[in-house]
């Protein structure tokens, strides 16, 4: 990547602050280690962890005041997730709008991603999305300890938390003792297998204790799509599109952390590393029938084949941290210290060549386009909470955080099949004979890919905050109420021309809750004012070709972030000793709120996109996120974990949740939800335990309403089919378990209807330039699982 890597005053700054925060805890950590080391009560075998005698529940946490929902590995191990996202699809009000069979970009509520603030281990870390949010489909599932739903906010927490958070807490040095191994293998319905495993370890080290894993996961996912356009609804059929698009890849992972617990002071360092090599394969034809497959269309030769086109995209993603964690109780109080460094890298290298056969002589168009990222974050957070009275404390404290984000996009049209490339140019040219028009001398002669404009850059992000609250409670009241100040700096140099867009803001974020017990139930109340600070490329004054399906996007420096008033009221009942039963209101307000809108001329018509050869075809346009007023998004959340034990079945687990979501944004057509916002998500499922034979089996089921997205020429209708798993489990012993899953076992298809218009009146008159049905589709997954404790 060229992007020079000198940073700013400011972030050489807090990494001074950082070194200097790490050395302040070495005399504590040195102090803890005189101390006699005190095990964690939370601590388990390795055995407990590999054989789960007992069945998994959801469950709250006693100790926040705030609402949140905690789901540990016993509630959704059995079902072998891959990844955390996986995790989450049985949790309540998450979605998503990922491809299928695949759970990347979380959607709490069913607002986008960048509502969603995704902590690992309660910080933020760095992600490849630039609405800084990170994909979970990164983070092996076998390294986490438990998920956490967070719906409200508190001033402890930074404000990025529109919709809530989401917590993934993995595992530490004081989670497991003992060690296991894993292997296994998924098979997919083409004959493909790919294997997975890992070795994991826990105990006593010196005064502390250790903590180590690493994961190996291949990745897999064969898709199926076809694509019918037709002039209009019930229209004149134009063509038909077959698609197959295959991921491929494996994802490397590892985790280490050491801790020493004395009885005042604890001390912790952890690292995370994962790596992702992963290809997306597409190759599609277009044909001028609804059923035929024959070859070209050719003046001289009849046939049904349009455009053959191939896209391979080649993506290596790498990221890591390290943080430090110390806290000390003293005569004032408790102090807790947090260090941390973050990385994430990601290279994509994009190579899509088309033969258009539907013309005289057939023409071939060839195009790389090659992605670099780099973000990096330095973040420093000291707070001290002391007590004031019987029953009340007050907490304060400071977070200081440096981004920096480096982006290299380079483009070439038409290039010269590089000779690495020759395989992928062969898989076209060898699909038709020379007779067919389709010679050698169809490649053009070499070119060399360039930065586009605006393409290489870099975001400077510097924030600095300051909290307060009180907390505290008597009888069966608990509450906490404080206030957040943060300060943003942004600085957005294009290092090309160079040039320096700089802008700053500041939020006061008022948050406060409280929790009445009552009985076996409980009542919780939150209120927050929360921000969204807008996606980072959406600030980068460039314009990017074909960058939202064939409609070019051009940044916006000038955007606002967008901020909340929201508030949750829950009330929650215990079932016996396991269960929970609960349901949850929600609103958010959402004020300046940031969507994608076209760009219009003069005379209020979209402007034409680069996609259009000839100036007068308007069929795509130019995108570009703007300030588009007030939203507002409410819904109700029910959830459900209980054991069957009172109606005799204590061996029987039953889990659900629904959640039904509706919102409200004005745009030039009128009201509409959020875009892609589903309308409701629901899942259920069963666990029966056999004790008697050491074995186990369930099943659980997921479905999600329709999402609609709709800007200036474009409205989008997306709806998913459902989602069946089922597991079997056998144990051996007290070390020893094998499992069986199987998902996706309905053959899930994502479903796309696309209306496409040319101006804003033709839509406000319904007057279709396309109308597009596209099916998605991929095959069950069987996994075998093996784990061994020692």
């Amino acid at each position: 990547m060229s992007v020079s890597r000198d940073h700013s005053a400011s972030f050489r700054s807090l990494r001074a602050m950082l070194l200097c925060g790490i050395g302040a805890t070495l005399p504590f950590a040195a102090e803890a280690a005189e101390v006699e080391a005190v095990e964690d009560e939370q601590t388990r075998s390795a055995s407990e962890i590999v054989v789960q005698a007992e069945i998994g529940y959801g469950n709250r946490d006693e100790d926040a005041v705030e609402p949140v929902l905690v789901y540990d590995e016993t509630y959704f191990q059995r079902f072998e997730p891959l990844t955390a996202g996986d995790a989450l699809k049985r949790v309540p009000s998450v979605t998503f709008l990922s491809d299928v069979i695949e759970s990347d970009g979380a959607r709490l509520r069913g607002l986008e991603p960048g509502y969603t603030q995704i902590l690992i281990n309660g910080d933020k870390v760095p992600g490849s999305q630039a609405d800084r949010s990170f994909f979970l489909d990164r983070i092996p599932a076998e390294l986490i300890k438990q998920v956490e739903i967070v719906r409200s906010s508190s001033a402890r927490r930074t404000g990025d938390a529109v919709a809530g958070s989401l917590n993934i807490v993995l595992r530490d040095a004081f989670a497991m003792d003992g060690g296991y191994v894993k292997a296994g293998a998924l098979f997919f319905d083409d004959g493909k297998t790919k294997p997975n495993g890992g070795f994991y370890y826990g105990g006593p080290l010196g005064p502390g204790r250790v903590l180590g894993g690493v994961n190996v996961q291949g990745r897999y996912n064969p898709k199926v799509k076809k694509s019918l356009r037709y002039a209009a609804p019930n229209g004149a059929f134009v063509n038909r599109e077959d698609q197959s698009d295959v991921r491929n890849g494996t994802d490397y992972a590892g985790n280490l952390s050491y801790a020493i617990e004395g009885e005042t002071t604890r001390f912790e360092i952890a690292g995370n590393y994962v790596k992702t090599e992963r290809v997306e394969d597409e190759r599609s034809q277009e044909y001028n029938s609804l059923t035929a497959v024959n070859g070209p269309v050719r003046a001289t030769v009849p046939g049904n084949l349009l455009t053959d086109n191939h896209n391979v995209n080649a993506i290596d993603q790498e990221s890591w941290s390290v943080s430090g964690k110390l806290s000390k109780e003293w005569s004032l109080g408790e102090t807790k210290l947090k260090a941390g460094f973050a990385r994430f890298d990601e290279a994509q290298d994009e190579f899509e060549n088309e033969i258009d056969f539907d013309r005289s002589t057939a023409r071939l168009t060839a195009d790389t386009f090659d992605r670099r990222f780099r973000d990096e974050e330095l973040s420093l957070e000291l707070s001290h909470e002391v007590p004031l009275s019987d029953g009340l404390s007050l907490a304060f404290g400071g977070f200081a955080q440096n981004k920096d984000r480096d982006t290299d996009l380079r483009s070439n049209d038409n290039p010269s099949y590089p000779r690495n490339r020759v395989s992928i140019s062969n898989t076209i040219r060898n699909a038709y004979s020379v007779a067919n028009n389709v010679p050698d001398d169809y490649v053009t002669s070499a070119g060399t890919s360039v930065a586009i404009p605006g393409g290489l850059n870099r975001i400077a992000e510097d924030r600095r905050d300051l909290f307060a609250l009180v907390e505290g409670g008597t009888g069966a009241l608990l509450f906490e109420a404080g206030l957040r100040w943060e300060n943003t700096d942004v600085s957005i140099t294009d290092l090309a021309a160079p040039a320096t867009i700089d802008t700053d803001y500041n939020y006061l974020l008022p948050s406060a809750s409280l929790k009445l017990q009552l009985g076996d139930g409980r009542i919780t109340a939150s209120a927050a004012r929360t921000v969204r600070r807008p996606r980072l490329d959406y600030l980068v004054p460039a314009t990017l070709e074909e960058e939202y399906g064939d409609n070019d996007f051009l940044g916006n420096p000038a955007l606002k972030p967008e901020s909340a008033w929201g508030g949750d009221l829950g009330y929650e009942y215990r079932l016996g000793r396991t269960g929970v039963i609960g349901v949850n209101l929600f609103y958010r307000r959402v004020e300046n709120l940031i969507e994608l809108a076209t760009v219009l001329d003069a005379s209020g018509n979209p402007v034409p996109g680069s996609a259009n050869s000839d100036p007068a075809d308007v069929d795509t346009f130019v995108l570009q996120p703007r300030n588009a007023g007030t939203g507002e998004v409410w819904g109700v959340e029910f959830d459900l974990s209980a054991s069957l034990g009172a109606f005799g079945l204590r061996n029987t687990g039953v889990f659900g949740n629904l959640s039904l979501i509706d919102s409200k944004v004005a745009d030039v057509f009128g009201s509409r939800r959020f875009n892609g916002q589903s309308s409701y998500v629901y899942n259920f499922g069963v666990i029966q335990n056999l004790p008697s034979v050491g074995a186990s089996f369930g099943a659980t089921y997921r479905k999600q309403g329709p999402a609609y997205d709709r800007i200036v020429g474009e409205e989008i209708r997306t709806t998913y089919g459902a989602d069946l798993e089922v597991f079997i489990e056998k144990r051996f012993g007290k070390s020893f378990t094998i499992r069986g899953v199987g998902s996706n076992l309905l053959n899930a298809s994502k479903d796309e209807a696309f209306n496409k218009f040319t101006t804003i009146p033709s839509q406000i008159a319904r007057d279709f330039d396309e109308y597009e049905l596209e099916t998605e589709t991929a095959g069950p997954v069987f996994q075998v699982v093996a784990r061994f404790a020692f």
